[in-house]
């Protein structure tokens, strides 16, 4: 965090005096917008407003966000100091909430490009398009490390790779903030701290307790997410605590907890990781913050659950429906003596120190334009990301696609929201025409003009051969836990497709759009190549270019891409010839389309 000046310090200091207790708790509550209105804002003095994962205003359109967005604003100065507040949302890939936003790749797609100033190019992009709508606050990056891909939230991961995490997390803080963070800055957030990739199969259900049946989603298919991280130490700093180190070092004023746990012990309770590393140890001086309810989580007792996350180091909650509850409950701990009132002062210094590095008391408006959601300018950024970000699994002699009749299947290929997956326009995206852009289909009509290419989803008639057959396989868009699947094998109807369209066509093409590995063995038996595209998002199109040579295969893998089995770090160690490694690629410029691995 940059140094405050002695003006700021000192106005800061004397808005905490001037503030009451309950007007303290305010500040360090995030509520999400549709559960309180502009005026209750401004009784309550709250600190934050979020519009979480389809938690969008109006028609959902830039337009409609900034209107929203200002009203809350707006709200937030009638209150009786004026402080304004943060607005923050789930720009994970893009501000991806928003009709018309650019969508990026998932952070899988951006660790295969290896790519530390293009993954600053595409935070900065995503911050003007987050800026332009009013919001200045992003729940991004996630510097996770993976190391179970079946987990379901291994796409919000750069790598496996620590230092890839690091160096693209830390770009990607860079970009959120620009060169001027009080200017057109959002606030980036590192995120979840720590060790939510090295949770183990199965543990989600221990960490579960009776009043947390709240989460509708929450079935026996969470198996991963928000599980426990049973590592020592060691690991625990080397792999995992590393990324965060290096966003700290770009300059990160945010950190959200996990909702998980290490060796038992709930991360939004653990004053250790939380205060003693984070905030002393590594110097922190921005804020600590919750992630969605994931408080009740702690006690039963509510009271008692917001005690134990305010004095474990969590300086903002995203509560994030009844605010009054939880501003009632700091209020009765601290006149209890449960939280000292140094620890609430504490909370808000670093609340209010954040808000003025982005400039929020000296102006809470914004400059940026509304049209630059969605500019020409940065669908052309995205459509080079997705470029970059294939990756070559396996090839004999057929890529890049030459002269010759092409016969398209498959759904992904023409599906911009399967392209896109979760954390797009609603929480859990879904298939379908969810928002503009192009999909893959697309570029291939661009680059492969019809009648030479014919597009049928599911095969079509088996009389009509062609040269060439690029079919799709797909997993359809989740988020979370939601996501967890103990079983990456391709499912029997799109293996089938993939086996009917062998027997039409020469040579044979499979592209995957998912996000993380699958078990294909039985499609690379049979494929003449294998290329993974990841969630390319709303310009898909570009991967015709890599498949057509008009644009290189540079994209290496970021994950281990297990071939039978061996999807978590335990199993890989001893199956250690059953996947393709880090780094792999076939290069195509290669004569021989050698594989070549790092």
């Amino acid at each position: 965090m940059r140094n405050q000046t002695t003006t700021e310090r000192d106005l800061i200091a004397e808005r905490i005096r001037a503030m009451s207790l309950a007007e303290k708790a305010g500040q360090m509550t995030l509520v999400e917008f549709g559960s309180i209105t502009p005026d209750e804002v401004a009784d309550a003095s709250i600190g934050s407003v979020l519009s979480g994962g389809g938690g969008n205003p109006g028609d959902g359109s830039a337009r409609a966000w900034r209107a929203n967005v200002e009203a809350y604003v707006a709200g937030s100065l009638r209150s009786r100091l004026g402080i304004p507040i943060l607005y923050g949302t789930d720009a994970v890939h893009g501000h991806s909430n928003v009709k018309g936003s650019t969508i990026f790749p998932h952070n899988i797609g951006l660790g295969a490009t290896g790519d530390v100033e293009l993954v600053g190019a595409v935070a900065r992009a995503a911050a003007l398009e987050t800026v332009a709508t009013g919001a200045r606050w992003s729940f991004a990056p996630c510097l996770a490390v993976p190391q179970d891909v079946r987990w379901g939230r291994t796409y919000e991961g750069f790598s496996q790779d620590h230092d890839l995490v690091a160096a693209l997390g830390a770009a990607a803080v860079r970009g959120w903030h620009g060169d001027d963070l009080a200017g057109s800055g959002v606030l980036a957030c590192a995120k979840h701290f720590v060790g939510e990739g090295a949770m183990a199969w199965g543990s989600a259900g221990a960490q579960r307790h009776p009043w947390t049946d709240w989460w509708d989603g929450w079935g026996p298919g969470w198996q991963i997410d928000q599980g426990d991280a049973d590592i020592d130490e060691s690991e625990l700093r080397r792999v995992h605590l590393a990324p965060f180190r290096a966003a700290l070092d770009a300059g990160a004023l945010s950190v959200m907890a996990g909702y998980g746990s290490w060796r038992g012990r709930r991360l939004h309770a653990h004053q250790y990781l939380l205060t003693d590393v984070l905030k002393t140890e590594l110097g922190f001086g921005g804020f600590v913050v919750s992630d969605w309810m994931a408080i009740d989580q702690l006690d039963e007792d509510y009271a008692a659950a917001v005690a134990l996350a305010i004095n474990a180091g969590v300086d903002m909650v995203m509560v994030p429906f009844d605010h009054r509850r939880f501003i009632d409950s700091v209020v009765t701990s601290v006149d209890s003596g449960v939280i000292t009132p140094t620890r609430i002062d504490d909370a808000v210094a670093r609340i209010l120190g954040v808000k003025a590095a982005l400039g929020l008391f000296d102006d809470a408006s914004t400059a940026v334009s509304v049209d630059v959601v969605g500019c020409s300018e940065h669908r052309e950024l995205a459509r080079a990301a997705v470029a970059a970000s294939l990756v070559v699994l396996t090839n004999r002699d057929v890529l890049p696609v030459g002269a010759g009749s092409v016969l398209a299947a498959g759904q992904a290929l023409d599906d911009i929201g399967i392209a896109c997956g979760g954390w797009t326009i609603s929480w859990e995206g879904a298939a379908g025409n969810t928002t503009a852009g192009s999909t893959i289909l697309d570029g291939l009509k661009r680059v492969i003009p019809p009648p030479r290419l014919r597009y049928e989803s599911d095969g079509g008639c088996p009389t009509q051969r062609a040269d060439v057959g690029i079919v799709s396989i797909h997993e359809l868009p989740y988020v979370e836990g939601g996501g967890d699947r103990a079983d990456l094998s391709v499912d029997a109807e799109q293996l089938e497709l993939v086996r009917r369209i062998r027997d039409q066509v020469d040579d044979l093409i499979v592209v995957i759009v998912s996000g993380r590995p699958l078990l294909i063995e039985p499609i690379v038996e049979i494929a003449d190549a294998v290329v993974a595209c990841w969630l390319p998002g709303s310009e898909a199109d570009a991967v015709a270019d890599v498949l057509t040579g008009a644009t290189p295969a540079t994209g290496r893998l970021p994950i281990r891409w297990p071939r039978n089995g061996g999807c978590s770090v335990d199993q890989r160690r001893t199956n250690k010839n059953d996947s393709w490694p880090i780094g792999h690629a076939v290069v195509l410029a290669d004569a021989e389309h050698k594989s070549e691995d790092t």
